[in-house]
Parts: C-alpha cells; sequence; structure tokens
C-alpha cells in the first residue's frame, strides 16, 4: 500500500506503526530485543531504531507520538542513520498510550491541512 501519512507511537519497548491514506490503514508493531530500566538502557536501540525506520519507508509524512524520550531519540538517530525518514519526520508530540484507532484519528487530524489541499505531498 502507498501512504502518505504515518503516526508512530513508541517508547523503549515497542513501536506502533500505522501508515494511512483517505481509506485505507496499514498497522505494524515493532518490539524492542533491550531492556530498559531506571538505571540506564541496555541496549539494542540500533536495531529497534532501524526497524522502525524500515518500517517507515516510502512514507512521505511522519508524526512521532508516545511518553518519554523514545521519539526524540529516535529522531536524533534518523538524523545520523535514516536521513530519508528523518526527512519524512515532521512533527513530534508527546501522548500517553492512546489505542490505534485513537492514533490514526490523531494522525488524520494532524495531516488534514494536506489532505484538504488534495496533493501528493511528494509534489510540493
Amino acid at each position: 500500500m502507498s501512504t502518505f501519512h504515518a503516526v508512530v507511537w513508541l517508547d523503549h519497548q515497542n513501536a506502533h506503526v500505522l501508515m494511512f491514506d483517505r481509506e485505507h490503514v496499514q498497522a505494524e508493531r515493532i518490539q524492542s530485543r533491550s531492556t530498559h530500566s531506571h538505571q540506564g538502557k541496555h541496549a539494542d536501540t540500533k536495531s529497534y531504531f532501524a526497524e522502525i525506520s524500515h518500517g517507515l519507508a516510502g512514507v512521505h509524512e511522519v508524526l512521532l507520538t508516545g511518553p518519554g524520550t523514545a521519539r526524540t531519540e529516535f529522531r536524533t538517530w534518523c538524523d545520523a542513520h535514516a536521513k530519508g525518514c528523518a526527512h519524512a519526520i515532521i512533527d513530534n508530540v508527546a501522548s500517553d498510550h492512546p489505542t490505534d484507532p485513537q492514533l490514526v484519528a490523531m494522525g488524520r487530524q494532524y495531516f488534514l491541512k494536506f489532505d484538504q489541499m488534495a496533493q501528493d505531498p511528494s509534489q510540493r
């Protein structure tokens, strides 16, 4: 499925990647293989973040959301290791633990301005 938008909810343990267009939604869940505790990260964040960025291949615009610092760390990792994904990330919004339908609703509302223009964001 070719989609223009995605909303990604992530923390240090898992990510919900929801890609969508006007009519379709495709969901993917990605689990981290690392452990994360209050004492610090023990980590395979590199492969976790790589798997998330790979799942976003071809998406033109990405909204990151979630609690804590994982979304900011992912964006920083993308700036250094996944330039294409970094270019697609347009915002980073804190949120609690919404359901997948709530995430899609959040993404649709956020990207409404592009959908109303009825244009392919890649053609801007």
